[in-house]
């Protein structure tokens, strides 16, 4: 299959270019000239297959053109190898658990595919070639991409991200792995990281000096795979008869995830329509209430992971319905919660029904109370293990939550770090000598 750039001015690409670039000579998004949908017979079956079987499906409509099928099913095997749950919270209020991978973020299954795909690319061309993943974080796609690349032969991966915007467990998880991680504490906001990443690509200098992509969702690699998780919701709920009416809200930063659910539903997935829940980075929401998109500099909130002012995927959602306003909005819905709010929800949610939220998926668990219509099933994405924001929910809840061993084991290690300013010529001098 081939791709083309959101911005329409640079030539089509392979999957393998699309993968190993990233981003497109015109600085747009790579979009897969085609989405096959998927047959009758799949949607009919699915709640008596396996996250694996389901994900193999879906990752054979995107991918199995470019990817040798034996190598497409391993990838995908090694990828999956633990479940996410469709879990009651209230009435006819469910939530999808995406925190049950290596790093406790729903991020895990992208980085860890676009991972082992890129693998299968640099061993395909077997020419002793370097790869330089370079990618920006506001939280959790740093450590998903760190770990999902740690050790990967012929990869190297430097993780930017802004000075004292993660949480404590967050940074941890990227900062104490050595080996072919590099950690760069930026000191500027998400979108000031962003930036460098992109304007990295479009550096005649660097790229003559090393081999750049990135692991952020710009890369088709790593936001289609999240498609997956939609189509094992739809068959979970449909085990319990509550997928006729699916509603399905997600927490959206960058929009690489919601952007996956949409790719899903243009394959066929039933889902009767969509929600993107923001915090108080609000564009997206203003986007839908008046036809306009204006990006601004981004907000620190409690649900730092979704601290983003100019969402990169929304040229994909943009292109994928050509612009047409009509269309989006009757399809994706939007909300918008403040800290407070995201505070109180946390808060009723856990006295009502003693489920315990992290912030990003309080602004989901909320949209559905508001958004829901009668008749309808909601599914919100709880993204992250709350303990992952373990000092924030605590003061919130007035708990003391455990931490899993998993992410205890990233505590005790040592924080390395490379201070750097959000002046791109800095961090080009920094590449150069790499």
């Amino acid at each position: 299959m081939k791709y083309y750039s959101t911005n329409k001015k640079a030539p089509m690409a392979t999957l393998e270019k699309a993968v190993v670039k990233g981003l497109a000579e015109d600085k747009g998004l790579y979009m897969p000239e085609n989405i096959k949908p998927l047959p009758k017979e799949f949607f009919d079956n699915i709640d008596k297959m396996s996250f694996q079987e389901i994900a193999y499906t879906v990752a054979d409509a995107f991918f199995g053109e470019d990817v040798d099928a034996d190598a497409l099913k391993k990838i995908v095997y090694d990828t999956l190898a633990f479940d996410c749950p469709v879990v009651p919270v209230c009435d006819n209020i469910y939530t999808l658990e995406l925190f049950h991978g290596p790093t406790l973020a729903f991020k895990d299954v992208g980085a860890r595919f676009m991972a082992r795909l890129l693998q299968y690319f640099l061993k395909k061309e077997n020419n002793g070639s370097e790869v330089n993943v370079l990618v920006a974080t506001s939280g959790d796609t740093g450590s998903a991409v760190a770990n999902g690349f740690l050790g990967v032969e012929g990869i190297k991966v430097y993780v930017l991200y802004p000075k004292g915007k993660v949480s404590p467990i967050q940074e941890c998880q990227f900062t104490t792995l050595g080996r072919n991680i590099t950690a760069i504490e930026v000191d500027g906001v998400f979108d000031d990281c962003q930036a460098l990443v992109k304007t990295a690509f479009m550096d005649a200098d660097l790229n003559a000096h090393m081999k750049l992509t990135s692991a952020n969702s710009i890369n088709v690699a790593r936001f289609l795979p999240q498609a997956f998780y939609y189509f094992y919701a739809y068959a979970q709920m449909k085990k319990q008869g509550k997928a006729d009416q699916m509603v399905m809200c997600v927490p959206s930063g960058n929009f690489g995830n919601i952007c996956a659910a949409l790719f899903g539903h243009r394959m066929g997935l039933p889902i009767k329509r969509f929600v993107a829940a923001n915090n108080a980075n609000d564009i997206f929401y203003n986007y839908l209430q008046t036809g306009e998109y204006h990006p601004q500099p981004s907000k620190a909130t409690l649900a730092n992971a979704m601290d983003v002012g100019d969402p990169s995927n929304f040229a994909r959602i943009y292109d994928l319905y050509k612009g047409d306003h009509k269309v989006i909005t009757s399809l994706i819905s939007g909300a918008t919660y403040k800290d407070e709010q995201i505070k109180e929800t946390m808060r009723q949610c856990h006295a009502e029904t003693g489920y315990v939220l992290d912030p990003h998926g309080a602004c989901g668990y909320q949209a559905l109370k508001d958004l829901l219509q009668p008749g309808e099933a909601g599914v919100f994405c709880e993204t992250a293990h709350p303990a992952k924001f373990k000092e924030k929910v605590d003061d919130i809840l007035s708990t003391d939550i455990a931490i899993p061993e998993r992410l205890q084991a990233f505590m005790k290690g040592t924080k390395q770090s490379v201070a750097m300013s959000k002046d791109f010529a800095d961090f080009k001098a920094f590449l150069m000598k790499q």
